[in-house]
């Protein structure tokens, strides 16, 4: 069988790249080599963490402020079991929306690991060691990335675990080191602190979140605090030791190697980032290679070396959001199509769904300065703001870093109930190079979160909030 595309990975990248090749009359198949569709993102990554989190923040707010709200409830527990069933039902709901989206677009679904024999033919190996081999005019390389672990820290899937296992503990823990205070490790360590687990948060730069705003590191720092998770910056892991019943840790200072820290807990969290999947594709058989972090090499049109063969998401360069691999997905379809795609990557958000969430897009207070572009800062609380009072989520900011000479947006940060949707707002106003005068000039309904927004664009615009 000849395609005209086909896509090997079904992950947000490889399906939305799939479903657009389709609509846009290829001939198109994608390869998975599991028995489901959605990659990381939909089976262990973003929307099975989204549902644990939702999960234990309802439990927290159940035991912390149902009371004050009026609520009184006895005999408050977690049931663990459901709550991982629920998030299975869900992760199977979207498995089934993802079918159900290939057979209405008319794109063939094959099960198995996909690898290069040419540039133009896929060998496709089933788990039961059978295979057959498929042809494509294009390829599209979406095959995303899997948990970086050091083999010292002697990862055993049971006590010493990543983000995947983490998913599917049936008992909170009462206790839990998490090493790496980037977006995985917070919210994976703010569900089990909710639900009553000691965190400890080892760190070995000097904040969490680094890559974000250091305003948007402190605030949502200040909030886990409150949760009980206890950080510990500038240390390093050392050993990781599991036992049957539990796993030993021991970190050490960087500012003094002769200082050192040690746990017994019920769980190590490996979350130090993640790595590109490209194992056993075959690229050597096509001539692609790989960059010192594993990652494939593509010009501006995300086409590799091979003239045929294109590459999105987590195996380029680039941040590692499944929105991300989207965007590149559409951009290689059309651009395959002949037509004249765009992305700004500088605009692409990035998201902490812990609660209060955390969201930015655009430059840092930090990159400006190191760029050395004129800025105005404007801040807003969200303790000052009607309507987080009335739900009594009142941590965090919305911070607009504007140019200080045209006042063009030049990135937004924002710490706080409803973040990951509110950034949409500054996406759209920077995609079309809006100032804060214009954010500050247009009416925001009357109580919503989405003042903050408005307020900190006043701030950026002659200190003009009206609200504190």
């Amino acid at each position: 069988m000849t395609y005209d595309v086909v896509v090997i990975g079904s992950g947000p990248g490889g399906y939305v790249a799939a479903i657009r090749c389709a609509q846009l009359g290829f001939t198109t198949a994608i390869v998975e080599r599991y028995t489901v569709l959605g990659g990381t993102c939909l089976n262990v990554g973003c929307i099975p963490s989204k549902a644990l989190l939702d999960s234990s923040e309802h439990f927290h707010n159940a035991s912390h402020s149902f009371q004050t709200h009026g609520i009184d409830l006895n005999n408050l527990r977690v049931n663990m079991p459901q709550m991982i069933r629920r998030k299975n039902e869900v992760v199977m709901d979207n498995n089934k929306g993802v079918e159900f989206l290939m057979k209405k677009n008319k794109v063939d679904v094959y099960h198995g690991h996909g690898s290069f024999v040419s540039a133009k033919k896929i060998k496709i190996m089933a788990s039961n060691g059978s295979s057959q081999e498929i042809e494509a005019n294009r390829v599209v390389i979406a095959t995303g990335s899997k948990p970086i672990v050091p083999p010292h820290f002697n990862y055993d899937k049971k006590r010493v675990i990543t983000s995947t296992e983490a998913l599917n503990i049936e008992a909170v823990p009462s206790s839990m080191v998490v090493i790496g205070g980037g977006v995985i490790g917070l919210e994976l360590g703010s569900v089990y602190a909710r639900l009553g687990t000691t965190v400890h948060v080892v760190e070995y730069l000097d904040r969490i979140i680094a890559g974000m705003d250091a305003d948007c590191s402190r605030e949502l720092m200040k909030s886990m605090k409150n949760l009980g998770v206890k950080f510990h910056l500038r240390h390093a892991v050392t050993t990781v030791t599991p036992t049957e019943l539990g796993v030993k840790v021991v970190a050490e200072s960087r500012d003094d190697a002769s200082k050192s820290i040690s746990w017994d807990v019920d769980y190590c969290l490996i979350a130090m980032g993640r790595k590109p999947y490209t194992d056993q594709l075959g690229l050597e058989n096509v001539g692609i290679a790989l960059d010192e972090k594993g990652r494939i090499a593509v010009d501006e049109h995300l086409q590799t070396s091979v003239p045929n063969i294109y590459a999105i998401g987590d195996v380029v360069k680039g941040a590692m959001l499944a929105h991300k691999a989207e965007e590149e997905g559409v951009f290689v379809a059309e651009t395959m199509a002949g037509q004249q795609p765009h992305i700004h990557y500088n605009l692409i958000p990035g998201v902490v769904y812990t609660w209060p969430e955390v969201a930015a897009v655009g430059y840092t207070e930090e990159q400006l300065k190191e760029l050395g572009i004129p800025y105005k800062p404007g801040k807003f609380p969200f303790r000052a703001l009607g309507r987080a009072r009335a739900s009594m989520d009142m941590d965090g900011m919305v911070k607009v870093l504007a140019h200080k000479e045209t006042d063009e947006i030049l990135g937004v940060h924002i710490v706080g109930a409803r973040a990951a949707d509110m950034i949409a707002e500054g996406v759209a106003l920077m995609e079309f190079r809006a100032s804060a005068e214009d954010a500050a000039r247009m009416s925001h309904a009357h109580p919503t979160y989405t003042e903050a927004f408005k307020e900190a664009c006043l701030a950026a615009t002659g200190n003009r909030a009206l609200h504190v």
